[in-house]
């Protein structure tokens, strides 16, 4: 789960903004808030980004992906490390980018910093907070790193890895992250906190089709009927889903190379292609839907409504979600487009059913649906607003900060009025000129109409 993520100098975001989802003091939905025995701390299981265009959501989101990205896979030898900071103050774009994360992984929170340019790491650093007590993991800055004693106590025991930390720091190049190439050269003591990354944390963009969620569509796995049933209450019109299976014996260079490796590559089609038995075997999902004479008709999932397509990518997340024993961690970007708003509603209130003081699962989201800004769904620590000051930087807030926003207050309605922030700033709204027209031209048009 995550506890807390900053960013500073980062797209529209140049100073630091924390999303903190450590639970407030607040009573309601107190149920299904999870709570962490050993930090005497509750940690919510969702988070909703509400804001006006360009006030800063789809950054922070992008924020997270490229910290994904970083950890993750993280550069090639001779790559730029592709930072984007703060461009509108000349002053900042020469500063580095700042990503903090304080993550729960098994029970035990860690905080994993640091601060980049596009040419180099220049601080990382890993901690393991214990209910009372901090280590710090290893620290690296000036080109220079610190592990901690109790690490290097332990290399000396297994005389075969002493000196094996050290070694993997002076393979890491200054464009890349220690715990990316800690975890490649095996070294095991921080991989938990690269798995989480890795395993854990899902990101889906507004075109993000089923990436990663094929499982779900093998024809076998049990969660499939409970898809198919999910489809059929929200109104889709889909009876069942389906495989296409075709057989190749080519496909193009690029996908061939990638498909040899034994990868199984997606396409946005919704196509799987991977390799069986030296044939190149492409899945492509499809639809069926009931015809009045009892029968069925096949479509492919392209010819759905894109509304249909949405529902079919998010269904699995929202699945894996409400698992027992998830621990998952998904952050949907446009979490309503192209859906309908109760069908919205219907699926968070689906999961957050499913939470409980025991949960470690955990969704965010960014989304202008105001019909889930209603405290009868969310706290108000679940409620969160972007926006953009004069500058053009963006700051993020949670209604939680608000004293007078009350558990029985229309906070929508407040939302609306402008009194909490978040909303775009329309300095003139009229009829469009028409681009032909010269200003005394237009004046004497509207005084033809009488307006």
């Amino acid at each position: 789960m995550i506890v807390k993520f900053s960013v500073e100098n980062w797209k529209s975001f140049r100073n630091q903004a924390t999303l903190s989802m450590v639970a407030s003091r607040e009573r309601q939905h107190g149920d299904r808030v999870s709570k962490l025995t050993k930090y005497r701390t509750r940690v919510l299981p969702i988070a909703v980004l509400y804001g006006g265009n360009a006030s800063g959501k789809s950054n922070f989101f992008e924020a997270l992906r490229f910290a994904k990205w970083l950890v993750v896979e993280g550069t090639r030898p001779d790559q730029e490390i592709p930072v984007e900071p703060f461009r509108l103050d000349p002053n900042q774009e020469r500063q580095p980018s700042r990503f903090c994360f304080e993550l729960l992984i098994d029970e035990t929170i860690y905080e994993l910093s640091f601060a980049v340019t596009s040419d180099k790491v220049l601080e990382e650093k890993l901690v393991e907070i214990g209910a009372t007590t901090e280590t710090v993991l290893y620290e690296r800055g000036d080109g220079k790193i610190r592990f901690c004693p109790r690490l290097q106590e332990k290399e000396k025991e297994e005389k075969e890895k002493d000196g094996f930390l050290d070694f993997a720091f002076r393979g890491t190049r200054d464009n890349q992250l220690f715990l990316t190439n800690s975890v490649s050269q095996k070294v095991e003591h921080f991989r938990p906190v690269y798995d989480w990354f890795a395993k854990e944390l899902t990101l889906v963009g507004p075109e993000t089709g089923f990436t990663g969620w094929d499982k779900y569509f093998d024809g076998e796995d049990p969660c499939l009927s409970t898809l198919e049933e999910w489809l059929s209450r929200l109104d889709t019109g889909i009876a069942r889903l389906d495989w296409e299976r075709e057989e190749h014996q080519r496909v193009n260079s690029m996908l061939e190379e990638e498909v040899k490796k034994g990868k199984t590559v997606r396409l946005p089609d919704r196509t799987l292609v991977s390799s069986e038995g030296g044939k190149f075997v492409a899945k492509r999902l499809v639809t069926y839907h009931p015809r009045a004479d009892g029968n069925e008709v096949k479509f492919k999932l392209m010819e759905e409504s894109a509304g249909s397509q949405r529902v079919v990518d998010l269904l699995p997340a929202f699945l894996d979600l409400s698992g027992e024993g998830s621990r998952r961690v998904f952050v949907i970007d446009e979490l309503d487009r192209s859906l309908h708003p109760l069908l919205t509603r219907k699926l968070l209130e689906a999961y957050l059913g499913s939470c409980s003081t025991q949960s470690r699962a955990q969704l965010l989201l960014t989304t202008h649906d105001l019909l889930l800004m209603d405290q009868e769904l969310l706290r108000r620590d679940e409620i969160w607003v972007t926006e953009r000051d004069g500058s053009g930087a963006s700051d993020l807030f949670s209604f939680s900060e608000y004293e007078d926003v009350r558990y029985d207050k229309d906070i929508r309605k407040s939302y609306l009025q402008g009194r909490l922030g978040g909303i775009p700033r329309i300095l003139w709204c009229g009829a469009l000129a028409s681009p032909s027209l010269s200003a005394e031209q237009e004046g004497e048009e509207k005084g033809k109409d009488g307006l």
